[in-house]
């Protein structure tokens, strides 16, 4: 049969197939455009379903807040070219819009069959290999922040006794502040209560093995004391609020929104975050 140039043009830009892969898809189907878009998709899954056991270390870091959901969201691919492609770019942020907006705490198959289709047009193995949510009730504001080429998304959930204030600029600037900080320091717990005291007992054996020289001949008394001042040194290094914050190293982060509560005249607290950082196991 003949075939309309125009609509290979056409199948080849929507799909991102090759021409001679468009012509024989129009073919196959009696010039039936959607019956043709079908056949490559099928062939595209395909194709995606051999390239699923490739290393994928790069990708792309998104971020959306929408109503009561906030999501940060990792797309993994194989080469930073691709992460940098418009289409890669443009509909990894699709993806998540519409993630958000449905309320999905989890990847659902809308988004897993629209990923396919973009792995069927880059030739990678794609896959949404992160995905955190963090809820958006009255009195909290959700601050999102993506850092450089989408290496790191970070979000940032404040909440403020007085819900009226949830929309103050001073609020949803001191949480883009945490946010920058958040990328730059990665703080591996929100505060004390988070960290298992297992751990804290497991770093404190460590310790106690690493400077078992230093400690020799000194009373026990004295060896508590000195592995109880390593672990709280410890301690202001990895949660966020004790770090010293980006803005100000002179004051803890803590002390920080203490100092907005009052200009704000209702308490802020950091209620939650989420960190998202390329090829960093989550």
């Amino acid at each position: 049969m003949a075939l309309n140039p125009l609509d290979v043009k056409k199948l080849r830009d929507k799909t991102g197939a090759g021409f001679g892969d468009c012509k024989d898809a129009l073919e196959k189907s009696g010039g039936d455009f959607a019956g043709a878009e079908k056949i490559l998709k099928e062939k595209g899954l395909a194709a995606v379903a051999k390239r699923s056991g490739r290393s994928a270390t790069e990708g792309r870091v998104f971020t959306s807040v929408s109503g009561t959901l906030a999501s940060v969201m990792e797309i993994s691919c194989e080469t930073d070219f691709v992460a940098r492609n418009s289409d890669f770019v443009t509909t990894g942020q699709v993806i998540l819009d519409s993630l958000v907006k449905d309320g999905a705490t989890t990847p659902n198959a809308k988004a897993q069959s629209t990923l396919s289709e973009l792995a069927a047009k880059t030739k990678e193995n794609l896959s949404i290999k992160t995905y955190k949510t963090l809820g958006v009730a009255t009195g909290m504001v959700v601050v999102p922040y993506v850092h450089g080429e989408g290496r790191i998304g970070v979000l940032v959930q404040l909440k403020v006794a007085d819900a009226s204030k949830a929309g103050d600029a001073r609020l949803k600037q001191f949480g883009f502040d945490l946010a920058l900080h958040a990328a730059a320091f990665n703080p591996a717990f929100l505060d004390r209560t988070k960290v298992d005291p297992n751990w804290i007992k497991e770093q404190e054996e460590i310790m106690r093995v690493r400077d078992a020289e230093q400690m020799k001949g000194k009373p026990d008394n004295i060896v508590v004391g000195i592995m109880k001042g390593k672990v709280e040194k410890l301690l202001k290094q990895i949660c966020f609020v004790d770090q010293p914050f980006v803005k100000d190293d002179k004051i803890t982060v803590s002390a920080a929104a203490e100092k907005v509560s009052k200009e704000l005249g209702s308490k802020v607290e950091i209620a939650s975050y989420a960190y998202v950082q390329i090829g960093l196991e989550a």
